[in-house]
């Protein structure tokens, strides 16, 4: 019984649901994607091996590569948002499993960058890739119209749960 609720807890609103009818079916419909969202970024942990949190960082790590960006300790626990502490056990994990290598700074002798391996980098492709495919491969089946419709529409969403993440932020 427990895990029915957990398991449908995430298609409830906290609001009054939309008025239409059609309008309760974009609600559910964007309820269940992110519930499916979820159960895909679990199913790359384990495909992955790696914790959660050493595969977010992995995935920034291989992002800031992919940008051209020299990323440091620092700069994770930015991204994580979480302590030195943290940020240090991660990066142990990742280099001992061959996933990151230390490079020392150009001008900094105290400081390093850390880089991804080309075995992180098959390990992040290969724990989304077939989860950003499928959604690759449904968008490809859209005509031009709805997916010009449907971006707008997640635009909007996007920009108004912005706008009251902005609000919470600054109060």
């Amino acid at each position: 019984m427990p895990r029915s609720v957990a398991r449908h807890e995430g298609e409830h609103l906290y609001a009054r649901p939309p008025a239409s009818p059609d309008g309760r079916r974009l609600s559910d419909a964007l309820l269940q994607l992110r519930r499916s969202e979820q159960l895909q970024a679990e199913r790359a942990v384990r495909a992955s091996g790696l914790s959660g949190v050493d595969l977010t960082a992995l995935r920034y790590l291989v992002q800031g590569e992919r940008e051209g960006r020299d990323l440091g300790p620092k700069d994770v626990i930015v991204m994580l948002n979480t302590s030195s502490a943290t940020v240090t056990n991660v990066i142990e994990r990742l280099v001992g499993r061959g996933y990151v290598i230390r490079v020392q700074h150009p001008t900094d002798r105290r400081a390093h960058y850390l880089k991804p391996t080309p075995d992180a980098i098959r390990c992040v492709e290969e724990s989304y890739g077939e989860h950003h495919a499928t959604l690759v491969a449904v968008i490809d089946d859209l005509d031009d119209g709805d997916a010009r419709v449907a971006a707008e529409i997640v635009e909007r969403l996007v920009d108004s749960l912005d706008d009251l993440a902005a609000r919470d932020s600054s109060a």
